[in-house]
């Protein structure tokens, strides 16, 4: 595109990437904690025992903190498609406003009124309603986080809806398509049980400190009992829906595939780099053969074997991608450009034929769009070469997701070994361990989310749609404005709940030990 601002661009980029991962630091915490105040809330009904009450309540205490920091950041994220990016939500808001308007019924009626009753209703309902509630509001919302990750799988790939050639708008075809494609399948299982991980590990983390500190002893020690179980199945979960997660990038997104990698070169019985180093200079295929990393270790055929069940199968690169592999059915990149230019072009005729009232024309027009607009997308471009996504920062975001996730492998299962032994409180090395690596699960979750969207670039949706088409006719000032002004509200409201949650750690009595 001729048209658009970069500065616009790369500003409204900046702005929604920064309330994303701003929201992201307090989602996966409400996902999680809210199921494991469930389960605790559960062993006090079945037991009777007080010890249990406390605990939940306690934790409810910091759940609330979370839920309503995390509430305020997500508002303003929905705002943005509308204010930053209109012709996107223009382009697709039949089909991607869908999910996120069950999301908002279903965050009001389930979250909020069971909330209440949750948070307040304490000795003022019965024990059985009162769990109820509690489970409601933690199923409630893991099916907010449901419709808003199937309108987000929907943009990795666009499934159960038709392109209007009048309006020049997607519209919905098949709802059930989009809920339940195998992308949004399993980036909901991936995304909701690694929110699970990290908020078992903060509850392990903050019950390490109490147990260094040997205070709230029972507290703790039953807490690091519900948080390492509950941990250990979750992370078993993700590395499971991982596996499934990028098995499907390679049939519907095989750039970011190939960007996990760093696979500018497609290759037979492809070999998984475990850890790398890229050149310092950024690789480009413009260059023949060019140094990719400086060093590496990888695992023959593992690649093959995690992208088709196949060891030895051929996996194609990024180079195959961009210059074409007949071989694999693979059309080049420069070939996929210029259909898009053409089904743009044949749009554009079909328009003022319909106008001119030339039906002869409006019908080859609308017959040419028809057969190359499945590369539509591609036609804002000119250059093959800037379709290609950051593939270091995928890279590096990619394995530091993946090694820490077998870290906390590890973390559970001592935990869980040292819980059921009764010594956890002995094991000091354990415990510091744990506390240091609450930090650690929010930079893993976050990666995460770096892989998913930076990945997809430069595409807000798959093939379809490029980010620079997506954006607002509005002030690149004006975005710059509000995101510095976001940036600020944002980090005064992260250390605001870090303040007000180390005071409730902190202030809670030995009333358990």
């Amino acid at each position: 595109m001729e048209h658009f601002s970069l500065a616009l661009l790369d500003w409204s980029r900046a702005q929604f990437a920064l309330t994303a991962m701003y929201h992201w630091l307090f989602v996966p915490l409400t996902l999680g904690t809210s199921f494991i105040i469930a389960i605790m809330e559960t062993i006090y009904v079945r037991t009777g025992e007080e010890i249990w009450k406390k605990i939940t309540k306690f934790w409810m205490t910091l759940f609330a903190i979370n839920f309503a920091i995390g509430v305020a950041t997500g508002i303003i994220l929905e705002f943005e498609f509308g204010t930053n990016w209109s012709n996107y939500s223009w382009f697709v808001g039949d089909i991607f406003g869908a999910p996120l308007a069950v999301e908002g019924i279903m965050a009001f009626f389930m979250e909020a009124t069971f909330f209440a009753v949750m948070f307040f209703g304490w000795n003022k309902v019965s024990k059985g309603f009162h769990l109820t509630s509690t489970w409601m509001v933690a199923i409630g919302s893991n099916i907010s986080a449901l419709w808003i990750l199937v309108a987000n799988s929907w943009m990795q790939n666009p499934v159960g809806m038709h392109f209007n050639p009048i309006t020049a708008r997607n519209e919905m075809a098949n709802f059930w398509a989009v809920l339940f494609s195998p992308t949004a399948i399993n980036k909901f299982l991936h995304t909701v049980s690694s929110a699970y991980v990290l908020s078992a590990i903060f509850v392990l983390g903050v019950s390490a400190w109490y147990l260094l500190k040997n205070r709230n002893v029972k507290l703790a020690k039953r807490s690091a009992v519900v948080a390492s179980t509950f941990g250990l199945i979750s992370i078993l979960f993700t590395i499971l829906t991982g596996d499934g997660s990028a098995r499907e990038a390679y049939r519907v997104q095989p750039m970011k595939f190939d960007s996990f990698e760093g696979l500018y070169y497609g290759a037979k019985a492809a070999p998984l780099i475990t850890f790398g180093v890229f050149d310092r200079h950024r690789p480009s295929l413009e260059n023949q053969e060019p140094k990719v990393f400086t060093s590496k270790f990888e695992v023959p055929k593992l690649l093959s074997l995690m992208a088709t069940l196949d060891p030895n199968s051929y996996i194609p690169g990024i180079d195959d991608y961009i210059k074409g592999n007949k071989a694999m059915g693979i059309v080049s990149y420069s070939d996929r450009i210029k259909m898009g230019q053409t089904a743009l072009a044949s749009l554009k005729t079909y328009h003022e034929a319909l106008k001119e009232k030339n039906d002869s024309l409006a019908s080859t027009s609308l017959k040419t769009f028809q057969d190359n607009y499945k590369y539509m997308g591609y036609g804002y471009f000119k250059d093959p070469y800037n379709l290609i996504p950051n593939v270091p920062l995928i890279f590096y975001s990619f394995h530091v997701m993946v090694g820490l996730g077998f870290l906390f492998v590890i973390l559970f299962v001592l935990g869980l070994i040292y819980s059921m032994k009764d010594n956890l409180h002995t094991k000091r090395w354990f415990l510091y361990a744990a506390l240091w690596t609450i930090p650690f699960a929010w930079l893993a979750s976050e990666a995460g989310w770096l892989v998913n969207e930076m990945g997809r670039q430069p595409w807000v949706i798959q093939d379809l749609m490029p980010t620079q088409a997506a954006l607002s006719n509005i002030s690149s000032t004006s975005v710059m404005i509000t995101f510095f002004l976001f940036g600020v509200t944002f980090t005064v409201l992260l250390i605001a709940e870090i303040r007000i949650m180390l005071k409730q750690i902190k202030q809670l009595n030995d009333g358990g030990h």
